[in-house]
């Protein structure tokens, strides 16, 4: 099922509401150990998971925070309405980003985003701010929260 479209009206009159949820995402320890090949972080606590048990307070391996952050473009993409007449868009960052609770290997994470503003920044551009919390399947502490920021690109109108 694709996203809703809306216009940019309707998006600043949903400010405060929760726009979308996205799909439960497996974190195992195949995607951790990608993810530090990727990133050069192989530290124990992520990549070892016997030496992960015995000398980590969380029992086991866990995902490292910046792969949890980095799953925020696609379960947005995946989850959020579309912007009318967008031409495209980029991820323009964040304003806060909290890591409040490791992600163990073997867990799945989904996110949830709260539009919090739509501002207009010229006449084709429309910079969206999301709260965004990362639940963690079967516990009470989120993984992160963030504001974060995406920039909408709109296509321009032809008046002929």
């Amino acid at each position: 099922m694709s996203p809703a479209t809306l216009t940019p009206i309707e998006l600043q009159e949903k400010i405060g509401q929760v726009l979308g949820v996205s799909a439960w995402y497996a974190i195992d320890q195949a995607l951790i150990d990608r993810f530090a090949d990727v990133t050069l972080d192989h530290q124990f606590i992520h990549v070892d998971p016997q030496r992960a048990k015995a000398e980590s307070p969380y029992g086991g391996t866990i995902a490292h925070g910046l792969l949890i952050l980095s799953l925020i473009s696609d379960m947005a993409n995946r989850c959020l309405p579309l912007c009318e007449n967008a031409a495209g868009g980029v991820n323009y960052g964040y304003d806060k980003i909290r890591f409040v609770a490791p992600v163990r290997s073997g867990k799945r994470v989904r996110g949830h985003f709260t539009l919090l503003a739509a501002t207009p920044r010229a006449a084709a551009e429309l910079l969206l701010r999301y709260a965004v919390s990362i639940e963690i399947e079967d516990e009470a502490k989120p993984a992160l929260i963030a504001d974060w920021l995406s920039l909408v690109f709109l296509a321009q109108q032809s008046n002929a």
